[in-house]
């Protein structure tokens, strides 16, 4: 059996013996038209009046998009939202195109450019979120002590609109809808709750789950809170193509799209691996090693206690933040990392996604990583070994493990034990 894994913008061939049993994405038809599609999507929302009629009385808008971590069609979706505004009386000095950043670097220049096109960046207010920045965020609720604080320019507009992408996602169950705004456009104080050890902690096999999932839970309070007057959410294949697109109500739309990700996504097992063999996804998600979390997970949730994981990541930025790459280099064993970051007096900035990988590695026996990017020295220091030749080293494995997945979709597969 042949197979390719995502590598950055690359790909790594493999040939595999036809006993691996490879986990792939449903078969979706990719939208023919999509252009079309998007403007009957702002017709004929689900459960909402057509985008038009909701814009006709308002003065300005906020369009709340996905930053550069997300795939999202942005130069597709956002022309026909935009021009609909613009047709229903919002003057364009009047619209601000807000990105969801979260804790991420903000997005500028070509990168941006590259995200929503040369003309909407250069004839557009478009507003990076700064969770650090005060003066860009009010506090709207507390939650268990923490406040909840969010984009005033979110808060101020006349027209709340959220777009972005649907896809498992490992903490909400699924990305979209409500994910926009917490922990999208969230202040840092709010994202240390949200993050915190605590809620992560509490987030078992929660990839395409939202029942029991106190994540989400407080996404859709601070929804209902804050407002949301229309979502414009798509559903992707593995070669980034429109299969799906939801318009409309911030609940009901969303759940449309998450139905269609469940059928989409979502493999039903009858055991679990002792090998995993996987792909972090490919450019853009796999530009640095705390996204590898994604499929790390992933894979911990289908591997038996003690299997292996081998995954292959670009990583051309490298571990990640400095903050990330600091807790990579300080914290070794998933042990140490457990007692220091259970006390909230510890908590930093990306702590979260490094306790996901700790977490699989407490899990696994093994984890080998194939990366361009990332260097044998600190990979070794957390106990991964940092592989050169992926098809060697499975050579080497195949004889030692009976069960084994190949998942070339890493982050976009999951994986559930009937």
């Amino acid at each position: 059996m042949n197979t390719e894994l995502l590598c950055g913008k690359e790909t790594v061939k493999l040939n595999l013996p036809d006993s691996v049993v490879q986990l792939d994405m449903a078969p979706a038809a990719v939208l023919p038209d999509p252009d079309a599609v998007v403007y009957e999507a702002l017709l004929n929302p689900i459960e909402s009046p057509p985008l038009h009629e909701l814009a006709r009385s308002r003065k300005n808008a906020c369009i709340v998009i996905s930053d550069i971590t997300r795939p999202v069609p942005n130069k597709i979706i956002l022309p026909p939202l935009l021009k609909t505004l613009e047709e229903s009386g919002i003057k364009r000095e009047n619209i601000t195109i807000l990105i969801a950043t979260g804790m991420h670097r903000p997005n500028l220049g070509e990168e941006l450019a590259s995200m929503v096109g040369q003309h909407i960046m250069s004839n557009y207010k478009i507003v990076n979120h700064d969770c650090r920045d005060s003066n860009d965020y009010h506090k709207v609720a507390e939650f268990e002590g923490a406040p909840i604080e969010i984009n005033r320019h979110y808060l101020d507009a006349d027209l709340k609109i959220l777009t972005g992408l649907i896809e498992p996602h490992f903490y909400a169950g699924y990305s979209g809808g409500r994910k926009s705004i917490l922990p999208g456009i969230s202040s840092y104080e709010t994202m240390k709750f949200m993050h915190s050890f605590k809620i992560i902690d509490q987030l078992k096999d929660a990839n395409c789950n939202l029942n029991n999932n106190v994540f989400h839970d407080y996404g859709m309070q601070v929804s209902k809170l804050v407002g949301v007057d229309f979502i414009l959410n798509v559903v992707l294949n593995k070669k980034r193509k429109i299969t799906g697109l939801f318009a409309g109500h911030y609940h009901h739309a969303h759940m449309a799209g998450c139905k269609m990700v469940y059928q989409q996504a979502v493999v039903h097992l009858e055991q679990k691996a002792d090998l995993v063999i996987t792909s972090a996804g490919g450019y853009p998600l796999d530009t640095t090693f705390y996204q590898v979390s994604k499929c790390l997970t992933s894979a911990k949730e289908m591997l038996n206690k003690g299997g292996t994981i081998v995954v292959v990541c670009g990583c051309q930025e490298g571990l990640g933040s400095d903050t990330f790459s600091e807790i990579m280099r300080s914290m070794e064993t998933p042990a140490k990392f457990f007692r220091h970051h259970r006390d909230p007096k510890n908590f930093v900035i990306d702590q979260w996604c490094a306790q996901n990988i700790f977490q699989a590695l407490d899990h696994s026996g093994k984890i080998y990583v194939y990366s361009p990017g990332l260097s044998v020295k600190d990979l070794n220091r957390i106990g991964i070994v940092k592989i050169d030749n992926v098809q060697a080293i499975i050579n080497k494995l195949l004889p030692y493990h009976t069960n084994i997945f190949a998942v070339p979709d890493g982050p976009y597969v999951v994986g559930k034990v009937r």
